[in-house]
């Protein structure tokens, strides 16, 4: 009878939650809830992330909410995920997933750098991903930038090799006057409780004493399924269950990094 009693707690919440996700993609309260003040608003935003796949399972409810508020979303990522053998197929892939989430192909840049290989274990410089980026950035007139934090949501090495060629590029007095913020990573339980995390992730947005963090709720979930969808090589049987009960389908957390 407990057990019976927390399954139906947990569904309540589940439906409750998506509910929220859902009323708020059909009103306007979605600027009062998650208010950023317009830091998000019509800026130039570079995404920058390790591999093909990574904006479809972490970042689409950043770029849905980036997209629809007029941003200008480029996404850099730095290796072709060619751990398989098989980064070719996956560099289109990505192409194929960033239509989807209503980013101009034109505007995504895959890397094939032999010192940005795909794989636990192969490290990549920091200074490396720096003179990358800044490259990027210059091109493109980047004035916001987005990115994994140091833990990287999975805890893949190539993740949070990212996060350090960022922070390097912060310390680059010529780019001062770019924002640079990191997908703020949860603990196991929380990533795995699908739309229930959107009320710790608003709470913990709200009350966060370390720095400025601003929450985003996918207004699309189910763009974010379709998404991944595309990167077909990737789409088995697990992949598909992370995408469903992922927290980060549903809800992303920023925080500015100073």
């Amino acid at each position: 009878m407990e057990w019976l009693a927390i399954i139906v707690t947990m569904v309540v919440l589940w439906v409750a939650s998506l509910f929220k996700i859902l009323h708020e993609s059909f009103s306007a309260s979605q600027v009062e809830v998650l208010n950023d003040g317009g830091v998000f608003c019509k800026r130039n935003v570079l995404l920058v992330i390790a591999h093909p796949d990574d904006e479809s399972m972490f970042f689409t409810p950043t770029i849905n909410y980036l997209s629809l508020r007029g941003c200008n979303l480029h996404i850099l990522c730095m290796s072709t995920g060619n751990a398989d053998g098989i980064g070719n197929i996956r560099k289109e892939e990505l192409y194929l997933a960033s239509t989807v989430l209503k980013v101009p192909q034109k505007q995504v840049k895959v890397l094939d750098h032999p010192d940005l290989q795909d794989g636990f274990g192969k490290s990549w410089s920091s200074k490396l991903l720096s003179k990358i980026i800044k490259e990027e950035i210059v091109n493109c007139a980047i004035d916001l930038v987005i990115t994994f934090d140091n833990y990287g949501v999975s805890g893949h090495c190539n993740h949070q090799d990212v996060h350090q060629g960022v922070r390097e590029l912060l310390q680059d007095t010529s780019h001062k006057e770019v924002e640079v913020w990191e997908l703020v990573s949860t603990s196991i339980l929380r990533k795995y409780t699908g739309p229930v995390d959107i009320w710790l992730s608003l709470l913990s947005a709200k009350f966060h004493l370390s720095g400025v963090v601003h929450c985003f709720l996918n207004e699309y979930p189910r763009r974010s399924l379709a998404a991944m969808a595309q990167h077909k090589s990737q789409w088995v049987w697990f992949r598909k269950l992370f995408v469903s009960f992922s927290s980060y389908t549903y809800v992303n957390c920023l925080r500015k990094i100073e």
